[in-house]
């Protein structure tokens, strides 16, 4: 055997003693980290830290009103740091509880694409405007309340689905079938075609009614629509090439609860 042979076995060994690990955070091949943010257990447990802290200050700020010293420290903007850092951290941690081989710094879903914060920079700049030059534009607790239900909907919808479908979900859309992967039809899949997807639309669209940016609700209902639009289409002809009729059947008889998303 040649030494070239050997260090490929040791490496080998080595990925596989990583992968056993409770702590480890290499996913398998194809799912491989982007790399712009370091995929390290100090990374991830740094980032952790970042967004406990992060939540913890919105929830005080939530439950608090606001703090009266500072003009721009409201419930409502409490509420949208909290549900933010808690959307980030439940992404890690149901892919690392449920689909570990996927796992790694990118299941915070932070290294999302420049727009996505753009979208929430766009969010923010319009609530600290309206709230400093008109802020009576601010002051309807119905529209904030209906916010936080769709926000803990959404939430919760998107997590139940990630757990149910385990292994069978990622993050990315798969164009190559597994031998392990399975088409899931039952639990929350039997109300919703893709509640992952519907769970993130209607938590996003909640955060602006929390928020009571009506610009950015509009800005924000037309994107997501447009992103799923195009993103089941393009998923769903690979799910065709994997289970056949069976696909085609599941999409007959379960919608996918998203406006304008056939």
């Amino acid at each position: 055997m040649s030494l070239n042979t050997l260090r490929g076995l040791e490496r080998v060994k080595h990925c596989e003693a990583a992968f056993e690990h409770p702590l480890q955070t290499i996913p398998v091949s194809t799912h491989a980290p982007h790399g712009n943010i370091p995929n390290t257990p100090l990374a991830v447990s740094t980032i952790a830290f970042l967004l406990g802290g992060t939540f913890s200050v919105g929830s005080l700020m939530f439950v608090n009103g606001g703090f009266d010293r500072y003009w721009w420290s409201t419930a409502q903007l409490g509420f949208f740091i909290a549900a933010w850092a808690g959307f980030h951290w439940g992404e890690f941690a149901v892919t690392a509880g449920w689909n570990l081989e996927k796992c790694s710094v990118d299941s915070y879903l932070l290294d999302n694409g420049a727009m996505y914060h753009v979208a929430n920079g766009t969010a923010l700049t319009e609530y600290f405007a309206m709230l400093y030059f008109k802020p009576s534009s601010k002051s309807f607790p119905y529209v904030t309340l209906l916010g936080i239900f769709l926000v803990l909907v959404g939430q919760s919808l998107r997590s139940a689905a990630m757990i149910h479908a385990s292994t069978n979900f990622s993050h990315a859309v798969a164009f190559r079938k597994r031998e392990s992967h399975r088409l899931v039809t039952d639990g929350v899949y039997a109300w919703f075609r893709h509640p992952s997807y519907a769970g993130f639309f209607y938590w996003a669209l909640g955060t602006q009614l929390v928020l009571q940016n009506p610009v950015t609700f509009v800005m924000f209902s037309f994107l997501l629509w447009r992103f799923f639009y195009y993103r089941t289409k393009s998923e769903e002809k690979a799910l065709i090439e994997f289970f056949g009729d069976d696909y085609l059947k599941y999409r007959q008889r379960v919608g996918t609860k998203i406006p304008f998303v056939p």
